[in-house]
């Protein structure tokens, strides 16, 4: 597949805007638990209209302001090589440049502290807030606060090691298998997007419901036609 180098940096653009601003959006949720289960005489005092706008203004400017300065960065850089290994422009667009400049390298830590690290320090100290109180409260609130905070978690960890994989892969690129690399990418693109509406569903009741229905179902008409 053939395309234009503004088009790539394109894509660079909008894979990290949305990956940053998923990590801003987790924090966020971890926090709404956080003052459901803590505080949740003061819900509505806190979680109100203006502070879930400042939180999801963050979670998009932010990531939006970082990936345009490495963009623009990258835009003026000189290129030597014109194959890029993958099936879309990632991090292995700095492969593709002669020297890599300095002040890309530099931001690209800060941006990763300031859109991944704060953000994941931030989950741990909500959850941890949350784990203490739960723990020493009765049976009953554990179960309620697991089963609240479960999706989220199961959620946060699938994302944080496709992140991780994306991050340490430009530093281990001519090592890594090219099999192996297909297929987290593709998991990157699409297994992410397609388990959180799985995940976030399984807490809804109805959908509950009509998943034990259908898996019952199959086990009956399985056990028949063993039986035949």
């Amino acid at each position: 597949m053939i395309t234009t180098y503004s088009a790539c940096l394109f894509q660079f653009f909008m894979f990290y805007t949305l990956g940053s601003s998923e990590f801003f959006l987790l924090a966020a949720m971890a926090y709404d638990r956080y003052v459901a289960i803590c505080k949740p005489l003061q819900y509505q005092t806190i979680m109100s209209k203006t502070t879930v706008s400042i939180f999801l203004a963050v979670a998009w400017l932010l990531p939006v302001c970082h990936s345009a300065v490495v963009t623009a960065g990258s835009a003026e850089a000189t290129l030597c090589n014109f194959n890029l290994k993958g099936i879309f422009c990632n991090n292995a667009v700095y492969t593709l440049q002669c020297v890599k400049s300095r002040l890309i390298t530099v931001f690209g830590v800060v941006a990763l502290i300031d859109l991944v690290i704060l953000p994941m320090l931030f989950i741990v100290f909500t959850y941890s807030n949350i784990f203490i109180l739960t723990y020493q409260s009765c049976k009953e609130v554990r179960k309620k606060a697991l089963e609240t905070c479960l999706p989220h978690l199961l959620v946060l960890f699938s994302f944080s090691c496709l992140s991780i994989y994306d991050v340490s892969i430009a530093r281990v690129e001519s090592d890594f298998p090219k099999t192996a690399r297909l297929i987290m990418t593709l998991q990157i693109v699409l297994y992410h997007p397609l388990l959180n509406p799985f995940i976030y569903g399984l807490k809804m009741k109805e959908i509950s419901k009509q998943l034990k229905r259908f898996f019952c179902h199959d086990k009956i008409i399985s056990c028949i036609n063993s039986e035949c």
